[in-house]
């Protein structure tokens, strides 16, 4: 009962934002795959997903990236050619704006695969339980909570298990992308 009243909620609360022109905002789209080109004068990468799409985003200044050595050399902003990648982008028209490329992988953000416990949609947490019993509560990046409504909506039709990717900053650990399984 209570699951059947957290999807109404969750769905009632999606259906006041994608009606209401006030609150109208970009919508964000997540594209998960390898990097296959940069075009720095272009201001262009190129993403090819597992079915093999080619998505290609323009960046910007404000495009952010995350799990990376933005310092390293040879790369966008820490990212080459190969590298896994989550690209969160808007679209305008026919292009596609990068807002934030995270890094996934070895070198890139952690992982950490579970259930969810709880979601707070308030404080933008998400609280999920691993395998071995224990409870880890994530702080979610704007993007990720926009996901979790919509992706938790549909996902507890069948599961709850997802695996977030997050960053820790100043010992908070920080969701910015996660996938149902």
């Amino acid at each position: 009962m209570m699951k059947q009243l957290f999807q109404m909620g969750t769905l009632m609360a999606l259906g006041v934002y994608s009606w209401n022109p006030c609150l109208a905002a970009d919508v964000v789209t997540a594209v998960h795959g390898t990097l296959t080109k940069i075009d720095s004068g272009a201001k262009t990468i190129v993403v090819k997903t597992k079915d093999g799409t080619e998505h290609t985003l323009h960046f910007v200044g404000k495009t952010t990236v995350s799990g990376t050595d933005a310092a390293a050399k040879d790369t966008f902003k820490g990212l080459k050619e190969g590298s896994e990648v989550v690209a969160h982008y808007t679209v305008k028209g026919s292009e596609k704006t990068a807002v934030e490329v995270d890094h996934m992988g070895k070198d890139g953000l952690k992982a950490t695969e579970g259930t969810i416990s709880d979601i707070d949609h308030g404080a933008k947490t998400i609280a999920v339980k691993t395998a071995d019993g224990t409870v880890q509560t994530f702080k979610m990046a704007d993007h990720a909570a926009e996901d979790a409504g919509k992706d938790i909506a549909k996902g507890t039709e069948k599961t709850a298990k997802v695996t977030v990717y997050y960053t820790e900053d100043a010992g908070k650990k920080v969701v910015h992308w996660f996938e149902g399984k």
